[in-house]
């Protein structure tokens, strides 16, 4: 008899196919439970024909492109499903531009864009699956990109 683990959700995202182990980081930067004012359903470790994976669903509330980047940099594989009235509406795999800005911090304390200068981090991706990523101004590629995630 198959039953289900997590409750449907009205309107919202469902995050599918993220890396197994990587659905609190998933959280860490979508801001939750800081910013909570919604059901979350969390599933780690599910079995799937792939292999093992994550889940995560948020109630009444649609992902920002941001957001969205910042997920590929950790789980190059996952899927976003936007839910509205329990179907699903939208349907789209994450996909890593060739550029990061603004949303991972050099692991180098000397790089300039770490100064109070007017410059954004930048990264070049160098690998999609499992994502590389290095510095564009001082070339410094980061050990844990998803601890250098602002």
């Amino acid at each position: 008899m198959k039953e289900l683990k997590i409750p449907l959700i009205n309107n919202g995202t469902v995050i599918d196919h993220i890396t197994s182990g990587n659905a609190l980081k998933v959280l860490r930067i979508l801001g939750i439970p800081e910013n909570l004012s919604s059901t979350v359903s969390v599933a780690i470790n599910v079995k799937s024909h792939l292999g093992n994976k994550d889940i995560v669903k948020v109630e009444n509330r649609e992902l920002e492109t941001s957001e969205v980047d910042k997920i590929a940099l950790i789980a190059p594989k996952a899927t976003i499903n936007i839910i509205r009235n329990y179907e699903v509406a939208e349907k789209h795999k994450v996909e890593l531009p060739s550029e990061i800005i603004g949303i991972v911090n050099c692991s180098n304390p000397t790089c300039v864009s770490n100064y109070n200068e007017p410059v954004k981090s930048r990264f070049k991706v160098i690998n999609k699956d499992p994502p590389q990523i290095i510095c564009y101004y001082c070339e410094r590629e980061p050990e844990d990109i998803s601890e250098r995630i602002i």
